[in-house]
């Protein structure tokens, strides 16, 4: 399994003594994702080499070198070439809304949504090796009952639900009308451990620094032990049940 990772975070705020022994916020995340991907036992990473944009409206969205300003079939190229080269089965990327609404997110299922329609056209990017085409193409979901207790236990406790995160920028009202279909659910328990490794190699972003003990570890570990996905290739069909396997 590959991963293809488009920026390189600099955009992020992080406390000052994680930066220790680190020239930039770029080189601390670049560690942060070899961790992770020792974790998970990746085959690799392929880097496209953008700047991270930032937030929607942010002052970097405007950086020259970054995926926001990046012309769009390029990108979409450059994943074409990368699904040429390693020939995966199954894609993943995130869903139309970006998680959590950031640009670079969005631009990147956009440009994964083409790039995997292209794959397999001889004319599309000949330069980027033979055709393929993947089996399956799906994007993260999850479902939002959690986030909606949340965004009204928040003001109880003195938290503003549409300025949430380090930077207040996520506006967790308007992410709780961005719930879309699970078309897949899988048991990842037999791999929790792996995972909860990887989430914590993710410190700057808010990787646990240790496991949760007690109820709080059970409950945490449970809801973690599943991974939901929304099916874009081929179409489902109206009633299926969810898929416990990406590779059916």
């Amino acid at each position: 399994m590959w991963l293809v990772c488009a920026t390189d975070g600099e955009a992020a705020t992080v406390d000052a003594e994680l930066l220790q022994g680190y020239d930039s916020t770029a080189e601390l995340r670049s560690a942060e994702l070899r961790c992770a991907t020792m974790a998970l036992g990746l085959r690799g990473v392929e880097r496209l080499g953008y700047r991270d944009s930032g937030m929607a409206g942010s002052p970097e969205n405007q950086h020259p070198g970054s995926l926001f300003q990046a012309p769009a079939d390029k990108v979409v190229g450059e994943i074409v070439a990368s699904i040429r080269r390693h020939r995966p089965q199954v894609v993943i990327c995130d869903n139309q809304f970006g998680g959590y609404g950031h640009p670079d997110h969005i631009k990147l299922h956009q440009a994964t949504v083409q790039a995997f329609a292209k794959a397999n056209v001889l004319e599309c990017d000949p330069e980027a090796g033979p055709p393929f085409q993947p089996q399956h193409l799906y994007f993260t979901a999850f479902t939002l009952g959690w986030l909606k207790v949340l965004i009204r236990l928040m003001p109880l406790v003195g938290r503003d639900p549409h300025r949430f995160g380090r930077n207040g920028d996520i506006d967790l009202t308007q992410m709780a009308g961005w719930e879309t279909p699970v078309h897949a659910r899988l048991d990842v328990r037999p791999h929790l451990d792996a995972k909860l490794r990887a989430s914590a190699c993710h410190r700057s972003q808010g990787g646990p620094a240790q496991a949760a003990r007690g109820i709080l570890g059970v409950v945490t570990r449970w809801f973690q032990g599943f991974e939901t996905f929304t099916q874009g290739h081929p179409q489902p069909q109206p009633g299926a049940k969810p898929r416990r396997d990406l590779f059916e």
